[in-house]
């Protein structure tokens, strides 16, 4: 049983790793070739508008994971129309959040990057990718949820494949909008918004092959039921916007402390943190179905072996991530780094190094808060997630710019991630505690039944 189950949780976390790592490069492309095309401005301008993109995506997270989650739960109970109607739920949650962002986009795109610190030129150029990206927003919601949807439903690998397709797209699409169609930054937010789309299309042989078991039912949307899908997707969530609120409130310090030019260096950081990050989202989003079905299946033993495995793989990850950026600093600055400016290299430079010093502690905390919400625990799942996405960061990020400038900026994320991992370690420990409590407890009972000591006898 224990090689089983580690077969199983080698496919789905290196399968859905890999999936994730495709993903994050729809940011990373844009970065490169922005930098390429559009040199400091445009890399300052992506930088201020992927903090928007991450509430997107984010939500799209909360939506594909949470409604998933219960899904899986569902079908592992023989729950069929269950588990339908969550499907059904989770699409329409998905298509109404996705004309909310439209809406936006076409109405409130420049006051959004005013908001945000773009000037100027950053302005105008934060403002066109802004718009486009937001009109995009329903693709980018129903492919999270397709590919949460499709992983769970025992397809891990074509839930990888639509993930690498779209994203290998948008590689080539950024490179023929933004140089052969001279599209500008448009043109690497059009790219980016055709990926879901394309992706979507390489989902959909799930349902033609006619291997799917979620279908559209009856329509019966409920409060309760809504705000299981958002509990057991709020880690996702949070997880994922913290990237955005990180951004924002980074780029505004930034601003004050180091100019654009600073703005430009954090943005080279940032987006190789965001491949990072995809690499540990991947691990928790892998583990996640098997988490589930193990619960529902009253399997809890076994799905806390599945959390240790996660722990095991995700603090192995982080030292070797750490250890490639430590080696290869001068390496990443420079493809980002087009007009070979001296002073963002520095500060890039810097950067990477004392930033990604947090990525020894980060994956715990992903793959505990995940573990939590997988098992029906949203709550503690919840703030795990609030404390690294929002508390924490907000705390250190404001005490340390006005201590140590930006180095001080820098710091604010490892220290948030120590902190947070503390909190996860408790939690985690105080949750396996009160189960085997709960386990323990019926079989007890059952015991002394059958030797006809139970309480009315």
């Amino acid at each position: 049983m224990k090689n089983n189950l580690l077969t199983d949780f080698s496919k789905y976390v290196s399968l859905n790793v890999l999936g994730m790592l495709g993903l994050s490069c729809y940011i990373l492309a844009d970065t490169f070739f922005t930098s390429a095309r559009l040199g400091t401005n445009g890399l300052a301008a992506l930088n201020i508008a992927i903090s928007i993109y991450s509430v997107i995506h984010a939500t799209g997270l909360m939506l594909g994971i949470g409604g998933a989650t219960k899904y899986s739960i569902f079908q592992s109970q023989n729950q069929s129309s269950q588990a339908n109607n969550v499907f059904t739920t989770t699409v329409l949650l998905g298509l109404g959040f996705g004309v909310i962002f439209v809406l936006i986009g076409l109405t409130a795109s420049s006051s959004i990057a005013w908001l945000l610190g773009a000037r100027g030129m950053i302005l105008e150029m934060t403002d066109t990718y802004l718009k486009t990206i937001l009109c995009f927003g329903p693709f980018f919601l129903l492919n999270q949820i397709f590919l949460a949807f499709v992983r769970n439903d025992h397809a891990p690998r074509l839930s990888m494949l639509g993930m690498i397709v779209g994203s290998l797209s948008n590689v080539v699409l950024d490179y023929v909008f933004m140089f052969p169609f001279n599209m500008g930054i448009f043109g690497a937010a059009f790219a980016t918004g055709l990926a879901p789309i394309i992706s979507m299309l390489v989902l959909s042989r799930h349902r033609i092959a006619k291997k799917n078991h979620f279908h559209f039912g009856a329509v019966d949307i409920s409060f309760s039921k809504v705000f299981s899908i958002f509990g057991l997707g709020s880690s996702s969530f949070i997880n994922e916007i913290s990237s955005g609120i990180v951004l924002i409130v980074f780029n505004l310090l930034i601003l004050q402390v180091a100019g654009n030019t600073g703005v430009a260096a954090y943005g080279i950081v940032a987006n190789l943190a965001l491949v990072a990050l995809a690499m540990f989202t991947g691990i928790a989003q892998g583990a996640q179905p098997l988490t589930s079905r193990l619960y529902g299946q009253g399997q809890h033993k076994n799905a806390h072996k599945i959390l240790k495995y996660s722990i095991i793989v995700s603090v192995s990850l982080g030292i070797v991530l750490y250890l490639i950026v430590f080696l290869f600093t001068d390496g990443f600055v420079s493809i980002f780094n087009s007009e070979n400016d001296p002073l963002l290299a520095s500060l890039a430079f810097e950067g990477l190094r004392i930033y990604f010093i947090g990525f020894f502690f980060v994956g715990v905390s992903i793959v505990s808060a995940a573990y939590l919400a997988a098992t029906e625990r949203p709550k503690p799942s919840f703030m795990i997630s609030i404390v690294r996405g929002a508390v924490a960061i907000l705390v250190f990020a404001i005490t340390f710019s006005s201590l140590w400038g930006i180095d001080g900026i820098w710091l604010s994320f490892p220290m948030t991630e120590l902190v947070t991992v503390v909190l996860s370690i408790l939690l985690i420990r105080r949750t396996i505690s009160q189960k085997s409590l709960r386990i323990k407890s019926p079989d007890f009972e059952n015991t002394m039944d059958e030797k006809g000591g139970n309480k009315n006898g």
